[in-house]
């Protein structure tokens, strides 16, 4: 399989997607703010939200993987299924004893069932057997495996810089199991045999969100409240090593909910183009990351100047165009909370929004970005958009993109 990522505007060949299911019937208004989502989405009308997108994808010939179902065909593989496994009862919250018990439940599952358990949790009244204080001492809906309803946003989780992965490691505890599936995927199941990781969970935190491809070599990575310095760092030391990249541009961001990730204030529509939340655009500034000199000096770090300055000399260009969504003030929050700025571009000049933000949508195509609109109402509420929804695995080169087009 060609799996490589080199920009994000490249015709996207293949993309990977979890499409909502129990996890997020898990949620209630006790669990989800500790879940981190801001409301009680309908999983139904989730679904259908989300295989809208799907089908958009498909019609625009891109082959779309699910993680339910390669995390299942994984997970027949013993050893990987025993990897998995064992993670899950590496939780020093259980305790010896109930750990025994929900070893012994695991077992019995088939590997759809075991996926199953996997995402949507296991509750103290679903194990079938347990003893011990910790076991005692649970409420029969209190959760001994947690279920992973972010787990929709799989870009978080993985991102692919040319033909290796880097399996992230999540800074909130209710998400860092989701590397454990995701780098179960690409180490075990024979579609990823072979590919290198680029990163792992195991290191300083790095969120996908954060990671954006402005062009072949250059590399732009918020850090705020999710991916930290030294992720960055660690990021762009590996580039450097492996020859994926020449430039990362570290972007400090407000460590804010709205602004968890560098996503959710800007994204690439074209070669040359981003579509950024007004309320940063002239304040947002990048320090650059080039190799150092020799082994005692492996970084170079210069700066800080004004984002769009530092990514247009990155990238060699003139100038890196700002698609200005002109909005009034409070339509501008109020379209940035609802993820205006979370496009995913299936090519240059092609991108995928929620309808809902009507103004911003307005704005791309004034601008000459053809907008294919999904609905959202559902799926916003753990605040995320089209590119956190989604993982590329595959895009064309951007030579290519432009011979294609759209």
């Amino acid at each position: 399989m060609n799996h490589h990522v080199d920009s994000e505007v490249g015709h996207l060949g293949t993309v990977l997607l979890h499409r909502p299911g129990a996890e997020l019937a898990r949620l209630t208004p006790r669990n989800n703010d500790s879940l981190l989502f801001d409301g009680i989405p309908w999983v139904g009308r989730a679904q259908e939200e989300h295989d809208t997108f799907a089908t958009a994808l498909r019609e625009h010939g891109v082959e779309v993987l699910y993680v339910a179902g390669l995390l299942t065909e994984t997970l027949a593989i013993p050893e990987a299924r025993s990897a998995v496994t064992a993670t899950v009862l590496a939780d020093f919250r259980l305790g010896d004893t109930l750990r025994h018990h929900v070893a012994r439940h695991l077992a019995d599952l088939d590997p759809p069932a075991l996926a199953t358990t996997l995402t949507a949790g296991l509750s103290q009244a679903e194990l079938r057997t347990g003893s011990g204080l910790v076991h005692a001492l649970m409420n029969r809906a209190e959760f001994i495996i947690d279920p992973l309803p972010n787990l929709l946003f799989t870009r978080d989780s993985s991102v692919w810089i040319g033909d290796e992965a880097a399996v992230t490691s999540l800074a909130m505890r209710a998400r860092r199991r989701e590397t454990t599936l995701t780098h179960a995927i690409y180490r075990y199941h024979p579609r990823f045999a072979g590919t290198p990781l680029l990163f792992e969970p195991t290191m300083e935190h790095l969120e996908g969100g954060d990671v954006l491809l402005l062009a072949p070599g250059v590399i732009a990575v918020g850090v705020g409240e999710r991916t930290r310095p030294s992720g960055a760092e660690r990021l762009a030391r590996r580039c450097f090593e492996r020859g994926l990249a020449h430039t990362v541009l570290a972007v400090p961001i407000a460590q804010e909910r709205a602004t968890m990730h560098l996503d959710t204030v800007c994204t690439m529509v074209d070669v040359d183009a981003v579509v950024m939340y007004p309320n940063v655009a002239d304040s947002l500034q990048a320090w650059t990351v080039t190799a150092g000199p020799d082994p005692e000096a492996p970084l170079s770090v210069s700066g800080p100047e004004p984002f769009i300055v530092a990514a247009a000399k990155a990238m060699r260009i003139d100038t890196l165009r700002i698609i200005d969504t002109g909005l009034d003030p409070v339509t501008a929050e109020r379209e940035q909370w609802d993820d205006g700025n979370n496009t995913l571009a299936v090519a240059p000049r092609l991108c995928v929004a929620y309808e809902r933000n009507v103004e911003t949508n307005a704005q791309l195509e004034r601008n000459g970005i053809e907008v294919i609109r999904i609905p959202g109402s559902e799926l916003g509420s753990g605040r995320g958009g089209p590119r956190c929804m989604s993982a590329p695995i595959a895009r064309a080169s951007l030579s290519a993109a432009a011979g294609a087009g759209r």
